[in-house]
Parts: C-alpha cells; sequence; structure tokens
C-alpha cells in the first residue's frame, strides 16, 4: 500500500490522467447503454410495425419520396416539437426514422418526455432498414 501511494505522490498528472480517461469511459457507456433503450432494430421495428405501430419518417420531404418504408407519415422534428404529434397516437407504437439513427434518437427522447412511452429509433436510420433488404416505396403517400 506504501508503494502505491508513493507512486500516486511521484506521479500526479499521470494518476489524474488515468482518472479522467476512467470517468470518461464509464461515462460513454452509461450513455451507450441508455441509448440502447430506446432504439429498436430493423427486426424489432418490423415486428413492431406488424403489431400495429406507427412508422414516423423524419427526414426531408426529397429523401421521403426517393423511398421510404410503407405507409411512414413524413414529419418534421420541428413539428412534433410544435405540438404536432397529436397525428400519432400515444398508446400506439412509433417507430422515428431518419438518415442515421441520430435525429431519431433525439426525436424520441423528446417524445418519451412527452409521453410517448412507445416511441423508439430505428438504429442505424433507414440505411440500416436498406442494409437488412426491407421494402420501401417511392414518391409521396
Amino acid at each position: 500500500m506504501d508503494r502505491l501511494l508513493q507512486f500516486i505522490a511521484a506521479n500526479p498528472l499521470l494518476v489524474g490522467a488515468t482518472l479522467l480517461m476512467a470517468i470518461a469511459v464509464i461515462a460513454t457507456e452509461l450513455q451507450l447503454r441508455a441509448r440502447m433503450l430506446l432504439e429498436v432494430s430493423t427486426a424489432e421495428a418490423v415486428r413492431m410495425i406488424n403489431r400495429g405501430a406507427t412508422v414516423v419518417d423524419i427526414r426531408d420531404k426529397a429523401r421521403f419520396e426517393a423511398g421510404h418504408v410503407v405507409d411512414a407519415v413524413l414529419m418534421a422534428p420541428a413539428d412534433l416539437a410544435k405540438g404536432e404529434e397529436g397525428r400519432i397516437k400515444k398508446k400506439r407504437g412509433i417507430v422515428v426514422i431518419c438518415e442515421s439513427g441520430n435525429q431519431s434518437y433525439r426525436v424520441v427522447k423528446a417524445l418519451r418526455a412527452a409521453g410517448f412511452d412507445g416511441a423508439f429509433s430505428l438504429k442505424g436510420g433507414i440505411g440500416s432498414w436498406q442494409r437488412d433488404n426491407q421494402l420501401l416505396v417511392t414518391g409521396q403517400r
């Protein structure tokens, strides 16, 4: 124990940097675990959709028209923030889709705070949907 204390006393910068790195790793891990609770994989999203979940696509109109999930609702994140969530039902499951999964994650956090407990972000966004060979339709709904 004395040797450890001597090492700490002799190397305060090294010990401090090690502690900061450990705190950063723990904080990152906690963030990733919290995010996992709000995201679903493509397979889980398909199961939710088959059970009647609403798909909300928050990409811009041009990208939506280029290819979107069947029966998806195009809704801008700003509209959700303004209270347009009345177009979706609180009691139903909701799958929010964006390009990469990052923006939809932020939207889902806001929806959860507003009482939409069944809201989830598609992990990896529309890109993961395509990589998993899921159907996309084109044009406006």
